[in-house]
């Protein structure tokens, strides 16, 4: 049995509000974010986020979590340890947003040490 278009046309106009919303975020919004990671969290993560209180967030490290796992951290926290939940501050797209940029746009790639010229890996 195939659906009919009425069916079809109807869960689209259903599906079309929650696209129109979404997660995005304005630009503005994301610029206040960014604020918010490199002076609040950096305020233990460090300012160019190599770690301090809380541990270094580099790029390399964060790629190896779900972005939902580290939304979830930022929302909730880390219970035992120094690690605040901001859910009373930020919505779940904003920590999703900012999952995505210490997976993608972080600028600290890596805590790696290159090896120096000469030197084999």
């Amino acid at each position: 049995m195939k659906p009919s278009a009425l069916r079809l046309l109807f869960c689209a106009a259903l599906a079309l509000p929650a696209l129109a919303t979404g997660d995005a975020l304005s630009p503005e919004r994301q610029t206040e974010l960014e604020t918010l990671l490199y002076q609040d969290c950096g305020s233990c993560h460090g300012m160019t986020l190599r770690g301090g209180l809380g541990p270094s967030l580099p790029r390399d490290r964060m790629a190896g979590f779900t972005t939902e796992a580290l939304a979830h951290i930022i929302l909730q926290g880390i219970p035992g340890s120094a690690m605040p939940g901001w859910k009373a501050l930020i919505s779940e797209a904003d920590a999703r947003w900012l999952a995505e940029h210490l997976q993608t746009d972080n600028p600290l790639e890596t805590l790696a040490v290159p090896p120096r010229p000469g030197e084999q890996e």
